[in-house]
């Protein structure tokens, strides 16, 4: 399945119909992150994914705000990280993702979904992640409201293991 077309299933589905289905088996909770998978027709698709420990900005309700990262067992790629905002971000907006006030990522917007723009940018970013202890993810919504979410990323390095061995 190629990344476009994964990007793309995600977001015309979107994750909670995932947890709805009854179907995943869960991997376990690592952290502050938990793992699971879904046996589908053409191959296993695994998840991680953590809420944010903090959630700032002026706003006056939003929906759920939670990062991935997905792997189909199908594709050899590291995995494909995505970011849910709980709102639509503003158009052609750069999402910062920083971790420990040092890696520095832009994302790019896509509805209520920023995603990295390549595989490459993905490997990166998980790299960062796998290392780090704190993420920050930084967007703008429609509206104009500026919301900052900081993530723990303790626990990310055991649930990637988790997932990789069960879609690698």
């Amino acid at each position: 399945m190629s990344r476009f077309l994964f990007k793309l299933i995600f977001i015309y589905f979107g994750f909670q119909t995932c947890f709805a289905d009854e179907s995943h088996i869960e991997l376990g909770n690592y952290g502050n992150w938990d793992a699971y998978y879904w046996n589908l027709n053409d191959g296993k698709v695994c998840v991680m994914m953590s809420v944010p420990l903090k959630e700032e900005g002026k706003y006056t309700r939003r929906g759920d705000v939670y990062a991935q990262v997905s792997l189909n067992e199908n594709n050899s790629n590291s995995g494909v990280v995505s970011f849910q905002a709980g709102y639509t971000y503003k158009i052609k907006s750069e999402i910062n993702v920083i971790i420990d006030k040092n890696n520095k990522m832009l994302l790019q917007p896509v509805g209520r979904v920023a995603w990295t723009v390549s595989e490459e940018e993905d490997s990166k970013l998980i790299k960062f992640m796998k290392l780090g202890n704190e993420m920050i993810v930084r967007g703008i919504s429609s509206r104009g409201t500026n919301t900052k979410d900081t993530y723990s990323l303790k626990g990310f390095s055991a649930a990637y293991k988790a997932i990789k061995k069960v879609c690698n």
